[in-house]
């Protein structure tokens, strides 16, 4: 056993004193050690009800014969700390999240992992940390939120919070109506209820194998939830067991899985820079082309929030993950899962009790995946659009360039209805390393949204987007503003032309224009100059290849 190193042996006297100073048994020093690293806290409603998962995560560890130790991960919410300072720790918490998994795990020489995550960056921080260890490891994602209701309108946050700032600034929406939105929008624990960040990340994470079936989407407060993490303990023993380490899961052909699944449904363009990052730890070439290609050659075959209309909780009820491997068995690799089962025998078992949730391949609610991947001159390494949430009039688009240099500068704006029908809305230096932390842009066009402007205006910036994002927005640009990126040189006015069915995004610029401006322009001086961002921004790659430390390619 790999924790026998700071157990076994006279020398290690010492060692098992402390060890038994935690009061476990004899007994417990002979079994393999299992950490649980939990990421609960009392501020983020998606991990508010870890406690009880903890507790039957133990029991299951327990029963197969393992000694479990809890341990404490960092998680931050995105929606709390959107739309201000806050949100620019986000993405870079997942780096820390991979350290702290990788000390903790490595310093204590445990045998095997259950990752206890849920929210956004937390889940794929997690597993990047387990990568770099490589030992057995089983990801319980804690689930989403239950839908909100007024009356029989069912709420989510994104639709019924975000977009309801705009309806409100735009006189669309009453004070007495907007109080009773955002006291019901979130009606209990869970992650948010669409197929946001948190909520693909968790079915990606289950397509990929390290989860059990169905634990992707099974909804936060049901009972089922806990038995799958009583079930994911006793299970990791036998992964120890068998030595399947968690790179015998992750590999090319399952991170090709997961990215077909993610067009099938839709996902968050998140998940671009969390899967290469992913990646990476696990040694597998994945670029922007690798999203691309499969995208090309994937339907649409299930719209939920922000896109559609339908909830996570209904994709759980018309059959989950299993069900939607089932619809795309003909596409997907044979890879082995944590479960023991390969993922075409998880498909072929798997029951679809909604077809209109989980749709044919022949009958798509569009022909190609929900992501695409533009490249020109404002973007040569690459930009991603959720073009399953563009309204089929805006695929094409283009206006005149309304340049901002900060969320906050662009949100000032549309919100005092400075943003005009033909505007191209340009958020720059919020990039990896110029933001920095790559902030989402959740604010801002989910207020145009609301306001009625996303059939009318696009938006464009070197940051990323929510899951809940819809509309012509198109995040990553790369190179970004702060690493000399074309997107740092525009001008008010400039014409910008996006073609999302061509894959194309280019500024009406000679070569010879863009030089003279280079030339003329100063690019503006980092925002931090100490901390962690700080930091964090002298250590980050191009969002092009997942915006990871630089010292892990």
């Amino acid at each position: 056993m790999n924790s026998d190193k700071a157990k076994k042996g006279l020398e290690r006297m010492p060692n098992r004193s402390l060890l038994y100073g935690t009061g476990i048994h004899s007994d417990h020093m002979r079994r393999p050690f299992i950490g649980i690293a939990s990421s609960f806290t009392d501020i983020i409603p998606g991990h508010i009800n870890m406690r009880t998962l903890e507790r039957y995560i133990e029991r299951g560890v327990e029963n197969g014969n393992g000694t479990p130790f809890i341990f404490g991960v960092p998680g931050i919410c995105d929606g709390i700390a959107m739309g201000h300072h806050g949100m620019k720790y986000s993405l870079p918490s997942r780096e820390l999240i991979a350290d702290t998994i990788e000390t903790v795990a490595s310093a204590h020489s445990l045998d095997g992992l259950i990752l206890l995550t849920n929210c956004d960056k937390i889940t794929p921080g997690m597993i990047m940390g387990a990568l770099r260890i490589n030992i057995p490891t089983i990801v319980v994602t804690a689930g989403p939120m239950l839908a909100g209701h007024s009356g029989k309108k069912r709420l989510s946050l994104v639709r019924d919070t975000f977009e309801a700032v705009g309806k409100f600034k735009a006189g669309q929406l009453k004070e007495e109506e907007r109080k009773k939105l955002e006291i019901s929008a979130c009606p209990s624990c869970g992650s948010c209820q669409g197929l946001y960040t948190a909520n693909t990340m968790a079915c990606l994470t289950e397509t990929m194998g390290l989860s059990l079936p169905y634990c992707g989407t099974a909804p936060a407060v049901l009972n089922e939830k806990i038995r799958i993490a009583y079930e994911s303990g006793q299970r990791i023993m036998k992964l120890v067991k068998q030595k399947i380490t968690a790179k015998k899961i992750v590999t090319k052909r399952s991170l090709e899985n997961a990215i077909r699944l993610d067009m099938a449904l839709g996902g968050s363009t998140n998940t671009v820079l969390h899967l290469m990052a992913i990646a990476a730890e696990a040694g597998v070439n994945l670029t922007l082309t690798d999203f691309d290609k499969i995208s090309q050659k994937t339907p649409h075959i299930s719209n939920l929030r922000p896109g559609g209309e339908s909830f996570i909780e209904d994709l759980h009820f018309a059959g989950g993950i299993p069900a939607v491997l089932k619809r795309l068995a003909t596409k997907i690799n044979s890879t082995r899962t944590v479960s023991g089962k390969t993922t075409l025998k998880i498909a072929e078992e798997a029951t679809i009790f909604d077809h209109d949730i989980i749709r044919p391949l022949n009958k798509p609610y569009h022909k190609k995946g929900g992501i695409a991947i533009l490249k020109g001159n404002l973007a040569p390494q690459g930009a991603v659009v959720k073009q399953s949430a563009v309204d089929a009039d805006m695929l094409t688009f283009t206006g005149c360039a309304k340049i901002f240099n900060s969320e906050e500068e662009a949100m000032k704006a549309i919100t005092g209805k400075k943003i005009k029908k033909g505007d191209v809305v340009v958020i720059r230096y919020e990039g990896p390393s110029g933001g920095p932390g790559m902030r989402e842009m959740l604010s801002p066009t989910s207020s145009i949204v609301g306001m009625g402007l996303h059939k009318h205006v696009a938006l464009i910036t070197d940051g990323r987007f929510s899951g809940g994002t819809r509309g012509p927005c198109i995040g990553h640009i790369s190179p970004e503003a702060a690493s000399g990126g074309l997107i740092g040189y525009l001008i008010n006015g400039d014409k910008i032309t996006i073609d999302i069915p061509k894959r194309k995004i280019n500024v009406d610029l000679t070569t010879k224009q863009i030089k003279e401006r280079k030339k003329k322009i100063k690019l503006l001086a980092s925002k931090v100059k100490t901390g962690y961002l700080y930091r964090y921004s002298r250590s980050t790659s191009s969002a092009s290849t997942g915006a990871v430390y630089k010292d892990n390619q």
